[in-house]
């Protein structure tokens, strides 16, 4: 490891310290995938969520996604999803929230994505049909019956480990030409299929995101222009400062924080998403340990493993420690 302590890398929040300049990208940039704080009592900390995604902003966050995957939405009803959406807006003043509404059932998902726009979200991040395995023509009517009728930037989601069934690249570039359908997040772990649909949508308005920590900075090497991000959600400096980097031109800045950040993206996806986040989560002091069943508490051994980690990208007064200057992203 690159010992986070004693880094040599300087990062900043400050976009004027950066050499990034603005593009047309619909999204460009990072996107942490919130976690869900709970209270005691399993219900949603309504105040904790509000404070984290502040936290995110003043961190420099591109924007934010409430109720993914990491954000536990599968285990939501529809008015708590909802909710979210609507504690996460009203929180943040300058960034857009990407609201994650898909779902298995394309009624359903159509159903979330209008009320999401209702409780003022920006945008929309859309799961592929996880279960039911659809052939390649069941994949565009899905997403293509929501694009047609909700009139927003919308992100495809492609995630086989769980859903059964990775997005035809065929698919993700015929989508691509969908004026609401403006990006696609990747987290396949396939770089070759990743560099493919780069390739292939070159010619449209549509952003390609990593939605592989591990993967994110090869991913921009490629073409790709953000990141849709968990490890953000613990060490957003850094998310943004290696994200930066790589988008202003500056890959040997880049390398050492993604090098840097290696070892807890390594730890975060130790147990099941989003497990090991929340627990990151409330040894920062941003939120409880909670996750709702049939997802359990990150096991006993695994919390002192990460306790130890998180320890050394502080200082002793609990703040990230590197020369230069620093600011303060399911």
């Amino acid at each position: 490891m690159t010992n986070a302590t004693t880094t040599t890398t300087p990062y900043t929040t400050d976009r004027d310290d950066t050499d990034r300049e603005p593009t047309d990208e619909p999204f460009e940039g990072v996107y942490p995938a919130m976690t869900t704080p709970f209270t005691d009592e399993n219900g949603i900390d309504h105040d904790r969520l509000a404070e984290n995604a502040r936290y995110l902003e003043r961190a420099g966050v591109d924007g934010v996604v409430p109720v993914g995957s990491t954000g536990e939405s599968a285990t939501m009803t529809h008015d708590e999803h909802i909710e979210v959406v609507e504690t996460v807006r009203d929180a943040v003043d300058g960034v857009p929230v990407i609201a994650g509404t898909g779902s298995n059932n394309t009624a359903e998902a159509l159903s979330l994505s209008r009320r999401a726009v209702e409780a003022g979200a920006d945008g929309l991040l859309l799961i592929s049909p996880y279960y039911n395995k659809p052939e390649p023509e069941g994949f565009l009517e899905h997403y293509r019956t929501v694009a047609d009728a909700v009139d927003l930037p919308q992100i495809v989601y492609n995630v086989p480990s769980r859903t059964g069934r990775s997005i035809p690249v065929d698919v993700a570039v015929e989508l691509a030409s969908h004026p609401n359908v403006q990006g696609y997040k990747a987290a396949s772990g396939d770089l070759n299929r990743i560099s493919e649909v780069i390739e292939r949508t070159r010619d449209e308005e549509f952003s390609v995101l990593s939605g592989d920590d591990g993967l994110t900075l090869p991913t921009l090497s490629v073409g790709g222009t953000g990141t849709i991000s968990v490890v953000a959600n613990v060490e957003p400096e850094r998310a943004c400062a290696m994200v930066g980097s790589a988008l202003s031109g500056d890959y040997g800045r880049a390398r050492e924080l993604h090098h840097e950040l290696a070892p807890l993206v390594r730890e975060l996806f130790a147990e099941t998403n989003p497990i090991p986040v929340t627990e990151a989560m409330y040894i920062r002091g941003r939120g409880g340990p909670h996750v709702r069943s049939p997802l359990t508490r990150l096991s006993a051994e695994r919390r002192e493993s990460l306790r130890e980690l998180l320890a050394e990208y502080e200082g002793e007064e609990g703040t990230p420690v590197a020369t230069g200057t620093a600011g303060g992203v399911e």
